[in-house]
């Protein structure tokens, strides 16, 4: 394990995060996919009462999406979004760090975090298989301060299917050949909930700093920025709000469960299905000596 930064008197850095920190954001879909399942025909995903999800992964991809372009060194970058030449996890850490045994499990550690901000925020496992034996057998884990619950939808949603086709040849053939049928699949309407924390102790131990949560607020308010596709069209997912509690100590004044459930969304009373944020009623129940910053989406 890591040990805590600090500087040469032995106190902890000063730019190293002191206040917990929780966080709600409130994100609207309209007629997009927000989370494809790919062994349910990538649907969008849906649990059994109805409630639509989206992964805490495909969450954090998209917060290193915009943490890459804001410029910060990434550790994990899309294969599509790669700002080096490296096409391997190894590669880019070999590349920049060098071996394990060169600079030993702790050092190695402490290097990765300083490089790269997605690996002192959320943590990262090392296991390369070439380099097993030479960092003692075991893979090197990095626990991050900052973490993400899965998103659920306020209420149920509906997911509609499209039939769609293709009208143009894959291969050269000498006359058209039937059109490819396909389904794609949307969540009409939707209001999730994304629920998080940072964790003093833990940013400690990777120099997650202040500036870094400034990063990951920045990140959460403009999450859906250059993350249009087919199945997310621009405009179609959308932030609402962002919830930012910062606690006056390292453990908190309250648990995150209780902080997450401050925030209440209710349908409004005579709306059956809801089609616009403004179909619901938001209300943030004040905790004594905690307010949050509330902050728009873009």
């Amino acid at each position: 394990m890591m040990k805590k930064w600090k500087d040469d008197q032995g106190g902890i850095i000063m730019g190293t995060l002191q206040n917990k920190i929780d966080f709600v954001v409130i994100a609207e879909v309209k007629n997009a996919n927000p989370n494809g399942d790919p062994l349910n025909e990538n649907r969008p995903r849906v649990d059994y009462d109805g409630y639509g999800e989206i992964s805490d992964v495909c969450i954090k991809r998209k917060i290193r999406n915009r943490m890459q372009d804001m410029g910060n060194m990434l550790f994990v970058q899309s294969e599509d979004r790669r700002d080096d030449d490296c096409k391997s996890l190894h590669d880019r850490a070999k590349k920049v760090l060098g071996e394990v045994k060169a600079l030993g499990r702790e050092k190695y550690a402490e290097e990765a975090c300083k490089q790269w901000i997605d690996v002192r925020s959320f943590g990262q496992v090392f296991a390369f298989k070439n380099e097993k034996k030479e960092s003692g057998g075991e893979s090197l884990g990095i626990r991050g301060p900052v973490s993400i619950h899965q998103a659920v939808s306020v209420s149920p949603v509906e997911v509609e299917s499209m039939q769609i086709t293709k009208s143009v040849n894959g291969e050269t053939a000498e006359k058209r050949t039937s059109d490819t049928m396909g389904m794609k699949h949307y969540v009409k309407y939707g209001v999730y909930l994304i629920k998080g924390a940072i964790n003093v102790q833990l940013a400690e131990k990777t120099g997650f700093s202040e500036e870094d949560a400034e990063k990951v607020k920045e990140c959460l308010r403009t999450l859906f920025v250059n993350d249009a596709s087919s199945a997310r069209p621009d405009g179609s997912m959308e932030i609402i709000k962002v919830y930012w509690w910062k606690h006056n100590c390292k453990e908190g004044q309250y648990s995150s469960a209780k902080v997450h459930r401050s925030v209440k969304i209710e349908i409004k009373e005579g709306v059956t299905t809801p089609s616009s944020i403004e179909d619901y009623d938001i209300e943030v129940m004040p905790l004594a000596g905690l307010e949050p910053e509330i902050i728009n989406g873009v």
